[in-house]
């Protein structure tokens, strides 16, 4: 067995660490967090709902059987140690032995079983991510092992608190998931418990007195305050209603001026795990955009330059293809598309466009979106491409993007560290299906990019799994299913202060264990 685990010297070492520090740490223990979170999430039961606000609260409710580090590796949750056998098949992850559920019940392996089965009903993104698993058992309380039916590259990276967070079985086990009572008082193994939630004003969380980490969390409280407007939001920074702005709180626009304010941080990372990166969808079904000379004319008609460096004020990477540079095997050599005015004409010449007008459909979500939406329609209108913006609010968004009521739309997905969690969902022609946002909107079906999207997720050894994910990067490129934008970065802003908050690869998400208030 290959065993993944803490090694004893390194050990040693971080008890010493912990012994010198303590003494600070505990001078700075207790305080109350205000953070703002927008929009308000529509609940707080992770296990049913997983949009980016209810990650972000209920990610310090819950937990998983792993966290992730900037780099993607894993660190213990609710395992301390795992195994995974030569062939990769076999996954056996040991258990923490102290911890409990928020009401007090003890957690043990019966409750990962029981969540693997609840979220195979309710978790889309869970499910995929489970097909290969054949049994799940629990020899023991303390130990849970999985056997897959063949091996499965990124296994060891689905379990994340969002991606398979823990469910209390007794709570849950014979009853109805959807109209349980517990889905409004969410009950979790995290560092902090539901207390209170004031619709429209806030969510509030308390520590959790029995947590399974020693002397954790040191915070006594978060507040999650629900500010609809963005410059409402900035001015509660200002003002000090608030001290931490999370990725995406206010307009970029807003981001210069909070984050040199006096007192004030700022850091983009703690989204590594997540990836987020922008494109537009491009219609490969009809129109214009069914043409593959069309579709590389709006690459290089793309000032993804301007993009980043005035809409989004130097915020982010110019994307090279469908993965991110934090997503595992990432090829930058692959890069193709400059910014080149004259040869997005000269596509649009061969593709055999005759004027007709190509609807743009801008993303909803505040003033950056729309003035991006305004310079994306300057540049295709430079190259001869008559453009259309068509506005709308969030659910028209949904609804069109999911029906393939468009022809160019603005989207941004998360990666979650692999090909085979976050990119593949995006181009295979298994996921073409109406009713979904997230899976293959533009419609592009290449036999050869599904074979290899297959064969990448089962591969075994990193070097095999490049070599193929090369190759399907490669192809998907020349064939531009999608025009790439931007690798997206979110900021957070907090007063410095507020310490050690972004520790992992998905940040605020679960970060606030570790967090204190410097006085």
């Amino acid at each position: 067995m290959l065993k993944r685990t803490l090694i004893g010297s390194v050990f040693s070492l971080g008890l010493i660490g912990a012994a010198l520090v303590q003494p600070a740490l505990a001078q700075t223990a207790g305080g109350v967090a205000n953070a703002v979170i927008q929009p308000e999430p529509p609940g707080l039961m992770l296990g049913m709902v997983q949009n980016g606000p209810t990650q972000m609260v209920a990610g310090n409710i819950y937990e998983g059987l792993l966290r992730y580090d900037e780099a993607l590796k894993p660190l213990p949750g609710l395992a301390e140690s795992w195994e995974m056998s030569p062939d990769g098949k076999t996954y056996t992850f040991k258990l923490v032995g102290n911890a409990t559920w928020h009401d007090g019940k003890p957690f043990s392996a019966a409750d990962v079983l029981f969540s693997v089965d609840f979220l195979k009903q309710t978790h889309a993104r869970a499910r995929g991510n489970l097909a290969k698993v054949a049994s799940v058992t629990a020899p023991d309380p303390r130990t849970v092992v999985f056997t897959l039916s063949e091996p499965f590259g990124p296994f060891l990276g689905i379990f994340e608190v969002g991606s398979l967070p823990m469910i209390p079985k007794h709570v849950y086990e014979g009853t109805d998931y959807k109209t349980n009572p517990a889905n409004n008082t969410p009950i979790g193994t995290g560092p902090f418990m539901f207390k209170e939630w004031k619709k429209g004003s806030f969510i509030r969380l308390v520590k959790n007195p029995n947590y399974h980490v020693a002397g954790k969390p040191l915070l006594d409280e978060i507040y999650w305050h629900v500010i609809p407007d963005a410059a409402a939001r900035a001015v509660a920074f200002e003002t000090g209603k608030v001290d931490i702005l999370p990725g995406g709180s206010v307009e970029n626009f807003d981001v210069p001026r909070l984050s040199k304010a006096k007192g004030a941080c700022m850091t983009t990372k703690g989204w590594e795990f997540f990836g987020p990166l922008s494109w537009l969808w491009l219609n490969n079904r009809q129109g214009p955009t069914a043409n593959k000379a069309f579709r590389q004319a709006v690459m290089y008609a793309l000032d993804r330059d301007f993009a980043r460096d005035v809409v989004w004020n130097g915020l982010g990477k110019v994307a090279v293809g469908p993965s991110s540079s934090s997503t595992r095997y990432y090829n930058a050599k692959l890069a193709k598309y400059s910014f080149d005015p004259a040869k997005a004409k000269a596509l649009v010449k061969e593709s055999g466009y005759k004027g007709e007008t190509v609807r743009l459909l801008p993303l909803p979500y505040g003033e950056t979106w729309q003035r991006w939406a305004e310079a994306v329609k300057q540049n295709l209108e430079d190259v001869g491409i008559k453009v259309e913006l068509v506005a709308t609010d969030v659910p028209g968004w949904n609804q069109k993007t999911s029906e393939w009521d468009y022809d160019i739309a603005f989207s941004y997905l998360y990666q979650y560290g692999d090909p085979a969690l976050g990119v593949a969902r995006n181009y295979v022609s298994s996921q073409i299906s109406k009713g979904s946002p997230f899976n293959n909107v533009e419609g592009y079906s290449n036999p050869a990019v599904d074979k290899d999207f297959a064969e990448g997720a089962v591969a075994v050894g990193d070097a095999k799994r490049q070599e193929i994910y090369d190759r399907v990067q490669k192809t998907l490129i020349d064939d531009v299913p999608i025009a790439w934008l931007l690798e997206l970065e979110f900021p957070t802003i907090t007063r410095c202060k507020v310490k050690n908050l972004v520790t992992t690869g998905i940040g605020v998400n679960d970060g606030f264990r570790d967090a204190w208030i410097e006085r």
